[in-house]
């Protein structure tokens, strides 16, 4: 296993909100993450497509996981802001985000995230982009 996979997984299992939305963490490299998030009632809006909320959380944790792999030993990363663009919404099948650092100095990282839909025959379709700016900060767990 990667050192880089094996240190956001273990940030990754403490993640509360994802284990409850049913969040996988799929690929982890050096600037790069890739989460999936299934369609479910826990993750929907009003019409039944896939809420922006959960997207914005999902394209986030994956955008910071990007930045955690270029973080110092010792420190994680905390979100100090993030902009996202929202193209589409659907239903069923998953999301799936991936997250690709930017530009990583010693105060700040910058990433960004694209979220696509994928439906049961595999086809993939955009829902929203990221860009964040993530703050390294001393682990305290």
């Amino acid at each position: 296993m990667q050192p880089e996979f094996a240190r956001v997984q273990a940030s990754f299992e403490r993640q509360g909100m994802m284990r409850h939305l049913g969040a996988r963490l799929l690929r982890v490299e050096q600037g790069l993450c890739e989460l999936a998030l299934p369609y479910s009632d826990k993750v929907t809006q009003q019409q039944d497509g896939f809420h922006g909320g959960a997207m914005g959380a999902l394209a986030d944790i994956a955008g910071g996981y990007a930045g955690l792999t270029v973080a110092p030993e010792g420190m994680e990363v905390v979100t100090a802001e993030y902009k996202i663009n929202f193209f589409n919404s659907f239903q069923g099948g998953e999301l799936r985000a991936t997250g690709r650092v930017l530009k990583a100095g010693r105060r700040i990282i910058v990433t960004a995230a694209e979220v696509v839909h994928i439906d049961a025959d595999g086809q993939e379709r955009a829902c929203a982009m990221l860009q964040q700016t993530l703050v390294p900060v001393p682990k305290t767990y």
